[in-house]
């Protein structure tokens, strides 16, 4: 017997990182980029790999690239959108899109079959959690929100992810911590500051 179908999944590198100065998905950490970390671990869980990001985007590794459809980089669920939207347009068979973001190099190997075992609603949106947070950019999206969820960012005021999530059924699904010589890691780490970077780093001299 099958599982269910892998689905296509959607880097969020649509923010601007002004903290960090430079593209953060293209930093270096444990001997090559956040990006490419992010795609060699998700790679095996999806049915293929976008980029959410302007045409401009620095793309060494080859990515299709997909721009927001609004515009002033409105954040997080804009990406999801273009997201939902491109499965519709390119007549994709799946029933629900992968969001990861571009700044977190240690992506859960087993990201996507544990959110797909995390409830048995299909409308429902499965985001995960660590550490008592949720992560909500780590989600499985159903693609019969789209409707919806454009209606919603059609206000400029709407534009928290938290917000959004209140109108529909959500499910949670918690992933533990790693333990290292360096010390519990959180699987969602994300880097904003060039001391995360510094600390993302630490993890990945011990996890090698």
């Amino acid at each position: 017997m099958t599982g269910p179908a892998l689905p296509p999944g959607l880097i969020l590198a649509g923010g601007k990182s002004s903290r960090m100065g430079s593209v953060k998905a293209l930093l270096e950490v444990g001997g090559d980029t956040i990006l490419s970390h992010i795609v060699r671990r998700l790679s095996p869980q999806v049915s293929g790999i976008t980029l959410n990001a302007s045409d401009d985007f620095p793309n060494p590794l080859g990515l299709r690239l997909l721009p927001d459809r609004l515009a002033g980089r409105p954040g997080p669920l804009a990406g999801v959108l273009t997201g939902l939207r491109d499965v519709e347009t390119r007549g994709i068979s799946a029933t629900h899109l992968l969001t990861v973001p571009s700044d977190s190099p240690f992506v859960p190997t087993d990201l996507v079959n544990r959110l797909q075992t995390g409830t048995d609603d299909p409308d429902a949106i499965v985001i995960t959690a660590s550490d008592g947070r949720s992560h909500p950019v780590f989600g499985l999206w159903p693609i019969s929100i789209a409707e919806d969820l454009e209606t919603w960012l059609a206000d400029p005021e709407n534009r928290r992810i938290k917000a959004f999530l209140q109108r529909h059924r959500v499910a949670t699904v918690e992933f533990p911590r790693i333990e290292t010589s360096h010390g519990l890691l959180d699987p969602f780490f994300n880097i904003n500051t060039p001391e995360d970077l510094e600390e993302a780093r630490r993890f990945a001299e011990v996890l090698q």
